[in-house]
């Protein structure tokens, strides 16, 4: 069973990394209206230059729920291993007839396991609506720089689905093409979500009324944070920060119950 669930983990980050590092799938392209205002936001510039860099993202999404969860199972297993039957159940699943293996390690390692799993899918559901739907960033017409002239909408509001409209460059104009679902509000909120839940699971009384709530929701605010930035600097719509934040929230409280 250990090694189906690693082929379907490894599976799973090699369709990321299609999606992410490679040209193998291409957005939609949508048509546009000719000075649209909705699109006619000023270009923010590269992603670097965002408040909220993507490697300041990543790293959180990578490294805080390692540090929480390891943190949290250390102190666990420290207070109430000799206290109460907490890991009872997980040692009779590991030790069996021939080998034993600690069960803090073996909890940290099924938590952060499904994190995983559930990160890469979230990534994989915002790639496929980006990918689908094609939808317009706000900042769509800044970097597409069309011709008006050329396509006969001086002074009619003309729908234009020409492929070859947009005179910009094409990698800022394939990137503007990819907005709907936001990927960085929908990985911001799983993460948010999943560790709250975890927290509150872990924490329950015993530590607290308000100390797991406290935690929780400042997770959950800091991820709120993320799309609103997202739509404060013309890199998203609300409609695509809401759809992904939806997402991933919602992706979060399944791993988290099943």
């Amino acid at each position: 069973m250990l090694y189906f669930q690693v082929v379907i983990l490894a599976a799973t980050v090699m369709l990321v990394y299609y999606c992410e590092f490679t040209d193998t799938f291409s957005p939609a392209e949508q048509g546009f209206i000719c000075r649209d205002q909705t699109l006619s936001k000023p270009y923010p510039g590269p992603e670097q230059r965002s408040r909220v860099q993507p490697v300041i993202l990543y790293s959180v999404l990578g490294g805080l729920p390692v540090v929480l969860v390891s943190g949290v199972e250390l102190i666990i297993f420290l207070l109430h291993y000799n206290s109460n039957n907490l890991y009872d159940q997980e040692k009779a699943v590991v030790m069996g007839d021939c080998c034993y293996l600690n069960p803090m390690v073996r909890r940290t390692f099924r938590f952060l396991g499904v994190y995983a799993f559930g990160l890469f899918t979230t990534d994989i559901f915002m790639n496929a609506g980006q990918l689908i739907t094609g939808n317009l960033a706000p900042h769509f017409l800044s970097v597409c720089r069309p011709n008006y002239t050329a396509l006969g909408c001086q002074d009619t509001a003309l729908f234009i689905s020409q492929s070859d409209a947009c005179m910009g460059d094409l990698d800022d104009i394939i990137r503007s093409r990819k907005t709907f679902p936001c990927k960085e509000a929908g990985l911001s909120v799983f993460m948010a979500v999943y560790l709250s839940m975890y927290i509150m699971s872990c924490l329950g009384s015993g530590g607290g009324r308000l100390t797991g709530p406290l935690l929780s929701l400042s997770l959950v605010g800091l991820a709120m944070l993320t799309g609103i930035n997202r739509v404060a600097e013309y890199r998203n719509h609300w409609s695509d920060v809401i759809a992904g934040q939806a997402i991933g929230g919602a992706i979060a409280v399944f791993l988290s119950h099943s």
